[in-house]
């Protein structure tokens, strides 16, 4: 059975994931096209009773903002617009976040406020459920002015342009709506420009990055754990008194996963022979509890951009306004995501100084966590796959936010750089997801070697692992089992 997802819903990032990982199809309810066509009414009333100039409308865009365009071309300056702006270049961006570019793309136009025609959105609900999405370019935004480049790629198929993704590979986008008997939108006044206008390139990339860091956080516990174990450490850093008299929200969770995944165990509960542990071990409450804070916080922003209006000009049909801002500005997101990559990069920086101690030859584990070292090496070069890793990350994690270029022959003086925010955010996760199999690789291979009794969930856990990755005895191409472990924690 088809299931459907009523458009015009306050969404959140919970939400949003359902809609797209359960693959839902979109509806459009009798209210929210009501709203949507009272916009579009009134913005037409305007247009026929006033001479005045409405910035992308009836003018040029940018710094032609005041060139006036005859009534006559008005239609033909909205194709224009996404033609000239489509100037993507550089990798294409993955399938599953361009889809979720057109949801928030199709769920900001319901919000009302756009001024387009109802049968614009349900033109572009059409290609969602049918898995019909445009093939869109990482590199062209700014960050504010709306993801003008990504944004026109988006809209490319409406006019017969672009590309899609399809089951042969990527195909003109002319093609597909051919063999779908889709026509070609003829665009109106103002839709050009609703449909460039906005941060959905942005926030796309915010909504998928903030998804899977709330899953990474959650497996950096887990496997941190296994490390603790593999590590003999102290149970004292975990002690929910130390945690109570510096109570961030993020520590206190930590400490809760930590000692839920711990639960049982003979090795952790024991007293251990060592008085302090590296901070790698000893202080993972307060790292990773930071990044859970930083990863609540952002999610305050992007709940908020998902169901905000960031086109230019938003028209308010009750108030009978048409009014020109600044909501296209990616700053919010670009500033949050800065912050986010910052804290998703230490967990990726401690995780790697855990395996470094893991391979150390300390507390009766052998160098390099292999037998008869010397002649195999063992996990020795795990460590500098990570090094190079954690080194890429911190580079990655210069803001963008900090940067501006004029563009726009000076209109455009201040923008967010919010979409390269977006970018680096994204291979950050990628990275770390590499840098967690690493760890996982080598806290296995330590918690075996030392014949510990692990508690029951680390024994569930490592027993899943292991159907994928077996118990290294000799030396052997490591990279095949660090892929394996990749692929093993996106599943989960």
């Amino acid at each position: 059975m088809t299931k459907y997802f009523d458009l015009g819903k306050k969404l959140n990032t919970d939400l949003l994931g359902k809609v797209l990982f359960e693959d839902k199809k979109l509806r459009l309810p009798k209210l929210v096209e009501n709203k949507i066509f009272k916009s579009r009414l009134f913005l037409e009333k305007t247009i026929s009773n006033s001479s005045q100039k409405i910035y992308g409308v009836n003018t040029g865009f940018g710094s032609l903002c005041d060139t006036q365009i005859p009534k006559k071309d008005i239609k033909v300056l909205q194709e224009n617009l996404i033609l000239s702006h489509a100037c993507g270049t550089g990798e294409i961006v993955p399938k599953q976040i361009a889809k979720l570019m057109l949801l928030l793309k199709i769920n900001s136009l319901c919000l009302g406020f756009s001024g387009v025609r109802v049968s614009l959105v349900k033109h572009l609900i059409k290609f969602y459920n049918k898995d019909l999405i445009p093939v869109i370019y990482e590199q062209g935004s700014l960050g504010a002015s709306g993801d003008l480049a990504p944004l026109a790629h988006m809209s490319l198929p409406l006019l017969g342009k672009g590309e899609f993704y399809s089951k042969k590979g990527i195909t003109k986008s002319n093609k597909i709506l051919k063999k779908e008997g889709l026509k070609l939108y003829k665009l109106s006044y103002k839709e050009g420009l609703a449909l460039l206008n906005g941060t959905q390139f942005m926030l796309s990339y915010g909504v998928f990055s903030l998804l899977k860091s709330s899953k990474l956080n959650k497996l950096c516990d887990l496997i941190a754990s296994m490390s603790l174990e593999a590590f003999s450490c102290r149970i004292d850093p975990f002690s929910e008194l130390i945690s109570s008299v510096r109570p961030h929200q993020g520590q206190l969770e930590t400490v809760k996963n930590i000692s839920a995944y711990l639960k049982g165990s003979r090795i952790f509960d024991s007293k251990s022979d060592y008085v302090q542990d590296p901070y790698s071990f000893r202080c993972i409450p307060q790292v990773h509890g930071a990044t859970k804070d930083v990863v609540n916080y952002f999610k305050k922003i992007i709940d908020i951009e998902i169901n905000s209006v960031t086109d230019n000009p938003i028209i308010f049909e009750r108030e009978n306004s048409i009014l020109s801002g600044g909501n296209f500005h990616g700053q919010p997101l670009a500033m949050g995501m800065d912050y986010l990559a910052i804290a998703l990069s230490e967990l990726g920086n401690i995780s790697e100084r855990r395996v470094f101690n893991l391979i150390s030859g300390q507390r009766n584990l052998p160098k390099y966590l292999i037998h008869n070292s010397g002649l195999n090496s063992g996990l020795m070069i795990s460590q500098y796959t990570a090094a190079s890793i954690v080194s890429q990350n911190k580079q990655f994690c210069t803001p963008s936010s900090v940067d501006s270029i004029v563009s726009s022959n000076g209109q455009e003086d201040h923008v967010s750089m919010g979409a390269n925010s977006a970018l680096k955010l994204y291979k950050i996760i990628t990275n770390l997801t590499t840098l967690l199999s690493i760890e996982l690789l080598n806290a296995a291979q330590a918690l075996e070697i030392s014949k510990k009794n692990s508690s029951r969930k680390i024994k569930a856990f490592l027993k899943e692992y292991r159907k994928e990755v077996p118990f290294l005895d000799r030396d052997t191409d490591l990279y095949q089992y660090i892929s394996k472990g990749v692929d093993f924690i996106n599943t989960k």
